[in-house]
């Protein structure tokens, strides 16, 4: 849960003379990245290079907190310093701003729009969009109210309908010839 950040923005650094000469900072390495999470709960993102981001600086050294978690000595006395860099994800500068963001619904979403799962508070629909293929991997899944298919359903199992079998089912009346058959027999 670490990345190398090249600071976007350079400094002004004084020479011996009194000059000053702007300068591009080092790569920061192994700054801890920030994902949201709580309650045992973590929402990821992959992160890929040239992603922008916040790097936020702890007042202290954060070496012995990194190494061992908890309540930790310092480890060093440095303050403010290039190396105890936190990044924070999804600042974007003006050429990699996001378009068509919802004003209605909260969206887990793909930089072009093409997928999302949003949830709009005010009306509680929950609404899914790919252009991809999806998968739901589950033991069981319950559906609690009507569902509607507007397109083709394939199952390699069987479907039910109440106690009736849509492979093994029997049908009543049946007569040869062109005639319809019956009710399913349960």
């Amino acid at each position: 849960m670490t990345c190398v950040v090249q600071p976007a923005i350079q400094s002004f650094v004084t020479k011996d003379d009194g000059s000053q000469v702007l300068t591009t900072l080092p790569m920061l390495l192994d700054c801890p990245v920030q994902f949201p999470a709580g309650g045992g709960c973590t929402l990821t993102f992959p992160v890929a290079v040239g992603d922008e981001c916040l790097v936020v600086f702890a007042s202290r050294c954060i070496d012995s907190w990194w190494q061992s978690g908890g309540i930790q000595a310092q480890a060093e006395l440095r303050m403010h310093d290039l190396s105890d860099g936190f990044v924070l994800l999804g600042f974007r500068s003006q050429p990699r701003v996001i378009a068509g963001i919802s004003l209605q619904a909260v969206q887990l979403r793909s930089d072009d729009g093409a997928a999302f799962v949003e949830v709009n508070p005010n009306t509680h629909a929950i609404n899914a969009t790919t252009t991809g293929p999806m998968a739901l991997t589950a033991p069981l899944v319950t559906i609690n109210g009507d569902v509607k298919v507007n397109g083709r359903v394939d199952t390699t199992g069987d479907v039910k309908a109440g106690t009736i079998s849509l492979q093994t089912h029997k049908t009543s009346q049946v007569q040869p010839g062109t005639g319809t058959s019956g009710v399913p027999v349960p």
